[in-house]
């Protein structure tokens, strides 16, 4: 833990900090403070060490192991606990499993390179290394089953938030767990559960986000971006990640207070792109197309028929598409 204090009271800093003070905070001796910093180097970070003066932090790598994110971090409970897999098949099993281990809610999973990320209807999808965000966060909340959907729409305007606030990009939520920029799509979002029949047992919410990824695969080349393609430049993978869990730890205990989106919703609304737009809604064994209207305290998309007929649309495994588009 010094590594992520040392690391988060050099940031607070616009100067030096001396290496009597960093002995006195931590109760360690210069010795102590000197091997600290010395492992903060070997992991990228450039500190400068100045006699009389003391250390002061330069720059620091773009990575998302536990030091980092965790000394970026400024919730109280969500992400406070980091573990950090450099190589994973999916943050969500490794999630789940914490899970079923006991692990507290606001557990954060994060990997550097995720091999076999899973989406919705068991679509499979790679986070190649050092380009994108793969993590996932454990919780434990005290709802009903039928409730846990809304999460996703949750996570969903804390990412858009955490983009728009850091970079200015115009994020958009495309309906139920998709985030857009330009009409493109920078995150996907999957939420798993473990409940029994009145009760959850836990949920795990796993957001993808392609933050520094240059290319793309043919096939989405289409319909797929990037933060750092949209914003012209790379970007800081640890402080995305902090921002996006501040977001929705707020966001969350909104959510917790009424278990319905109520409190949330206009803000929810206000940047949902699919509001107003023709759409193709693609349920199971049915088809049509429809006007959206928005969506509701539930975090259902309500959707006005062409034969005039105001529709719920539930989350679940129905797709929304735009008529002319992914959006």
């Amino acid at each position: 833990m010094m590594k992520e204090e040392l690391l988060s009271l050099l940031r607070e800093r616009n100067g030096y900090v001396s290496g009597q003070e960093l002995c006195t905070h931590f109760g360690v001796s210069r010795t102590a403070v000197w091997k600290a910093v010395n492992r903060l180097k070997e992991a990228g970070y450039e500190i400068e060490a100045v006699p009389n003066k003391g250390y002061r932090i330069l720059s620091c790598p773009d990575s998302v192991a536990a030091v980092e994110v965790s000394s970026l971090m400024e919730t109280e409970v969500i992400g406070r606990d980091v573990r950090y897999m450099e190589t994973i098949d999916s943050t969500n099993l490794y999630a789940r499993r914490l899970g079923e281990d006991g692990a507290a809610e606001g557990v954060l999973v994060v990997a550097d390179e995720q091999t076999a990320g899973k989406g919705r209807s068991g679509r499979h999808w790679t986070t190649p290394p050092g380009s994108a965000i793969a993590m996932s966060v454990l919780l434990r909340p005290r709802i009903a089953p039928e409730r846990i959907s809304m999460v996703t729409l949750v996570m969903g305007l804390a990412v858009a938030k955490a983009v728009r606030e850091l970079y200015g990009l115009d994020a958009l939520i495309k309906w139920p767990n998709d985030v857009v920029v330009n009409g493109k799509k920078i995150c996907g979002i999957l939420t798993e559960m473990s409940a029994e029949l009145m009760a959850v047992n836990y949920i795990v919410i796993g957001v993808g986000i392609n933050s520094n990824m240059k290319e793309f695969p043919e096939e989405i080349r289409t319909t797929a971006t990037s933060v750092a393609l949209e914003l012209g430049q790379d970007i800081s993978r640890s402080q995305l990640i902090a921002e996006v869990m501040k977001h929705f730890e707020t966001l969350y205990r909104c959510f917790l207070e009424t278990s319905d989106l109520s409190r949330i919703m206009s803000d929810y609304n206000a940047i949902l792109v699919n509001t107003g737009r023709r759409v193709r809604v693609l349920e199971p064994g049915n088809e049509y197309s429809a006007q959206a209207l928005g969506t509701d305290r539930l975090g259902r998309l309500l959707v006005r028929t062409d034969e005039g007929t105001v529709r719920e649309v539930y989350a679940g495994e129905v797709s929304v598409r735009g008529i002319y588009g992914y959006v």
